[in-house]
């Protein structure tokens, strides 16, 4: 086995093992859970629900304008040509692409909405005939 190193005062204790300190699993689990429980029912505002699809329209959107606004300049500036003709396109690609998924991101938060409210339909009215 290996022996841990002492603290720098000489003391056996670690600031860092304070962290390893068990704690109840079910807890653990439910407090660490990234997605949503079923049985929660606070409502959420449309922008908390739509806020990272719109970011990502918005940045793709301003990305393609960017590229074009590149790629036009390659048109009329005859001093670097060649960097403006490298770089444009490569804008227009990336955001055509964020902006393509953003567009595809919202139908399918839409659907997961509309999922999760007919599973809490079945689960109250699980609870209301069960729980009798």
């Amino acid at each position: 086995m290996e022996i841990p190193p002492k603290s720098p005062d000489g003391s056996d204790k670690f600031p860092q093992c304070k962290e390893l300190i068990p704690s109840n699993t079910a807890s653990t689990l439910c407090t660490s859970s990234r997605s949503e429980s079923v049985w929660t029912s606070t409502s959420r505002s449309k922008w908390e629900i739509y806020h990272k699809p719109v970011i990502v329209v918005s940045v793709g959107a301003a990305t393609f304008l960017f590229g074009t606004v590149i790629t036009s300049l390659s048109c009329f500036l005859p001093h670097n040509k060649s960097v403006y003709k490298m770089c444009g396109p490569a804008f227009l690609s990336l955001g055509l692409m964020l902006l393509v998924c953003g567009l595809v991101w919202i139908p399918i938060i839409r659907k997961k909405q509309k999922q999760r409210q007919k599973s809490q339909f079945l689960q109250s009215l699980k609870s209301f005939f069960f729980n009798r």
